[in-house]
């Protein structure tokens, strides 16, 4: 074969498609953090931290391979020794064959890490259904086992030519169903096994940080530009067709979550909007490079609005989705995947459409067959991620132990997990309580506190 050759705007385009995906978890860790308790914002956090750290070096190993690799077992996985470590990833190029050597002329190493940033995140979103009980060790016992059982092969079958693409055809451009349906269903698993948090749905577990909040929706939705417009891996039209129906998608999906808490509660809120951008993010994923943008804003726009009411799902069927990962991903994947169904339009990106046999929407003529294939996929994966995360998360939970203590969950559980705490709200040296009672945060605390530890002949002067 010819030398094969870099195309350097693809492969710089790529790059930074990488890092903006990367910096959607440290993004969700604030988001997830804000929503949280202040006594468990550092343990959310940590949970996603970790999971770069984690699932980088699964990915390397044989991540990869797993989900990329040639069909293995009949397609349900890829071959686990064909990239395994770093072995030949240098010396290739991805999309390479005979006839064009350089393909798209982006070196293997650049796809396998922005590929890496997709697996890193989709098993953090998991962490937001179950925080403030769940041990650390044990959150890290499962991403690992999750990561390797379901994330890898459904990546494969979605994206990799894997069993599911062969036999339904369906469509997504960058994660609608191996992402979002993927982790919300492995959250909900989850979420039932650990079970309730203590005092839940009874005492008020309000976000302790809106601005984190806020800031943390702000990177999501910077750095989705780079999850949804750099899936096309080229530098074309259809980037750019990604990349303004995410923003108006997203967009839409805001007003559509602050109208509903405008009707209902006649307050519309900083959560609500930064909740219906995720929203909004969540339905555009598997649907930006295949419709056209005025469908981009209905989509947005039903997204927010159906998002808002799925929320409140937990309260009536009574499971405990801490942060609304089943709401918003979970429910949000499967709007966006479904509309494919209705508006596809394989005209706007007839190379991918062509090469999935995929068919037009029901409403450009299509009929209902890519109905059905968005529909059979997504259900597919609903059901695997779901059994596979509730068995996993039920050996940990019988073995090693997987919710913490009800002492620590009380206490609070940063310190129990972490011996560390997100606020110092103890008195500052020869102070009556420090900066934060100057606010009017803890004042009360530190002030028993400070009366507790006072001799006794103070406290008789006192």
């Amino acid at each position: 074969m010819p030398e094969a050759t870099i195309d350097t705007g693809n492969t710089a385009w790529l790059l930074v498609s990488t890092a903006l995906v990367l910096l959607m978890t440290p993004g969700l860790a604030l988001f997830y953090g804000g929503l949280n308790r202040s006594k468990g914002v550092l343990n959310m956090m940590m949970m996603s931290f970790s999971t770069i750290g984690l699932v980088s070096i699964l990915w390397l190993f044989y991540g990869f391979s797993a989900a990329f690799g040639a069909d293995s077992a009949g397609g349900l996985f890829g071959d686990l020794g064909q990239y395994f470590g770093s072995k030949t990833y240098i010396d290739q190029f991805w999309g390479a064959t005979a006839e064009n050597p350089s393909g798209i002329g982006i070196p293997t190493y650049v796809f396998m890490v922005f590929q890496m940033t997709f697996a890193v995140i989709t098993v953090a979103l998991i962490s937001g259904a179950i925080s403030d009980r769940a041990k650390f060790g044990g959150w890290l016992l499962f991403a690992f086992g999750w990561a390797t059982l379901v994330y890898f092969p459904v990546a494969h079958n979605v994206w990799g030519g894997g069993w599911i693409t062969q036999k339904l055809h369906p469509l997504d451009f960058a994660g609608g169903t191996a992402v979002h349906i993927n982790a919300g269903a492995a959250a909900l698993g989850v979420a039932l096994v650990l079970g309730k948090r203590i005092g839940w749905p009874r005492e008020s577990m309000k976000p302790h940080n809106v601005p984190f909040v806020a800031l943390g929706a702000g990177l999501l939705w910077f750095g989705w530009f780079g999850f949804n417009a750099g899936s096309e891996l080229t530098v074309d039209g259809v980037t750019g067709l990604a990349f303004v129906n995410t923003q108006v998608a997203t967009a839409a999906a805001v007003l559509g979550w602050v109208i509903v808490e405008w009707i209902r509660d006649r307050k519309p809120t900083l959560v609500g909007a930064s909740s219906g951008a995720i929203a909004g993010l969540v339905a555009i994923t598997p649907a930006c490079g295949f419709i056209d943008s005025w469908a981009a804003v209905l989509l947005g726009l039903v997204a927010g609005i159906v998002c808002a009411l799925a929320v409140s799902l937990k309260y009536r069927f009574g499971y405990d989705d801490s942060l609304d990962v089943v709401g918003v991903h979970f429910v949000g994947g499967w709007i966006g995947s479904l509309w494919l169904g209705f508006f596809a339009n394989p005209d706007l990106n007839s190379a991918i459409t062509g090469a999935l046999g995929a068919k037009a929407g029901l409403f450009n003529g299509g009929g209902a067959a890519q109905l059905g294939a968005q529909a059979g996929a997504s259900a597919i994966v609903t059901v695997y991620s779901f059994a596979v995360a509730f068995i996993l998360a039920f050996i940990i939970e019988k073995t090693v132990g997987f919710r913490v203590s009800a002492e620590s969950e009380v206490e609070g559980i940063d310190i129990a997990e972490h011996a560390e705490s997100g606020y110092d709200l103890t008195p500052a040296s020869g102070s009556s309580g420090g900066a934060f009672a100057l606010a009017g945060v803890g004042a009360s605390k530190a002030a028993a506190t400070s009366a507790a530890e006072a001799p006794a002949s103070e406290k008789v002067a006192g």
